[in-house]
């Protein structure tokens, strides 16, 4: 069992690597990886590692160095990759989504309301008590990110049994919706497909990636020692500094220290996308280095094995999740809307600030500050939806 922050992170470095090494041996003798993307093989693998013990984060509640290392790592990893990816951003082209994507988060944010509802009708004679509770902190969550749970729990006053169930939830069925996704957005023909049949207008998508390409067609191809170098001190150092800076600003609910650094971060990648440092080669591939890193540490707390542990609650996320997903089915093919635009309009509900950038730059790393204001809009209304919430689950008691 790893417990060492050296090791669990050389390991999760090296598996990832491993994956893509694998992957650029055989793509030409199989269809295995056009069917299951790396990214989903790096999330899925990381995930039965934790489940059967290859380390332990924390023992006795004591995090280990290997906990340690992680929450560190994250943390430093996720604003120096969204600093590398948006290098590469044309904030013309992203400003054309906006009205789009606006109504994709909204009609996320309203499916996903609407599972609560529904899920909480149909299983509250089988939970606690204090069950709506529970289910309003989880839509703090789920509607923002972890930092919205947290203001609806006190808020509340929910118990530490309540909260239990709550974070078990969260963990279990998140970590499964996230890898959903991922498999969703790195599957080109499961995207032509779903954009197909939605008749979806993928024109801006498609005009920025082929800007992105011309983009890259200009730059050295050859990247040079200087090249990586230099550009990885400029991402670090600015992750770093942003990170420091937020720790001044202002706390409140949604605007914390991780929000304020993401929000600070992507001012500073934008405003490095229109300097000459947009055309320097290497930040593509030490973004995607941070981004696939950062898929398996976030995989990394994951435990199938909590399955078992409070499993109608677990089947109520599941249901909860269920409806929003083919709630969401239904508004992409009403208003049109790509896979893209739901996958990301979804994440930044139930994922927040944290996690819409990562399925963001996993389909293309142009598309970063769309996650990034989405995350943003769900973490500024999160706690006031779970708050709604919870008023609507206690009247349906």
């Amino acid at each position: 069992m790893i417990t060492s922050g050296y090791s669990f992170i050389s390991f999760i470095i090296c598996f990832a690597a491993g994956v893509f090494f694998i992957e650029e041996k055989l793509k030409s003798k199989t269809k295995f990886f056009e069917v299951i993307p790396p990214l989903v093989i790096i999330y899925f693998g990381v995930m039965l590692m934790s489940t059967f013990g290859f380390w332990s984060l924390s023992i006795d509640g004591v995090k280990t160095g290997a906990g340690i290392a992680r929450n560190g790592m994250k943390s430093a990893i996720l604003p120096s990759m969204i600093f590398l990816m948006l290098l590469k951003c044309d904030l013309r082209h992203i400003l054309k989504l906006g009205p789009k994507m606006l109504l994709a988060f909204f009609s996320a944010t309203f499916s996903i309301m609407t599972g609560f509802v529904v899920t909480f009708m149909i299983f509250k004679d089988k939970l606690a008590e204090n069950s709506w509770q529970a289910f309003g902190a989880l839509s703090g969550s789920w509607i923002g990110g972890t930092q919205n749970m947290v203001a609806v729990q006190q808020a509340l006053n929910l118990d530490d049994v309540g909260m239990g169930y709550t974070l078990l939830i969260d963990s279990i069925d998140y970590s499964i919706w996230i890898m959903l996704l991922l498999f969703f957005v790195g599957s080109s023909k499961l995207i032509m497909a779903f954009n197909k049949f939605n008749k979806a207008d993928t024109s801006i998508v498609e005009e920025l990636s082929q800007h992105l390409a011309a983009l890259d067609e200009e730059i050295v191809k050859e990247v040079t020692f200087l090249d990586l170098f230099g550009t990885l001190a400029f991402a670090l150092g600015a992750g770093a500094f942003c990170v420091w800076i937020a720790q001044y600003l202002p706390q409140t609910t949604f605007l914390n220290n991780t929000t304020w650094s993401i929000l600070l971060v992507t001012i500073m990648g934008i405003i490095g996308g229109m300097s000459p440092m947009s055309k320097v080669p290497g930040s593509k591939q030490l973004s995607n280095i941070f981004l696939y890193t950062l898929i398996g540490l976030i995989a990394a707390s994951a435990n199938f094995a909590e399955l078992t542990e409070a499993p109608v609650y677990i089947i109520a996320g599941a249901c909860i999740l269920g409806i929003h997903g083919l709630m969401m089915t239904i508004f992409a093919k009403i208003f049109k809307f790509d896979l893209f635009t739901c996958c990301v309009a979804s994440v930044a509900n139930i994922g927040g600030v944290a996690s819409a950038p990562v399925i963001a730059g996993a389909y293309n790393d142009a598309l970063v500050p769309v996650g990034v204001l989405m995350g943003m809009l769900g973490a500024i209304i999160g706690t006031g939806m779970g708050l709604i919430m919870s008023k609507i689950l206690f009247s349906l008691l």
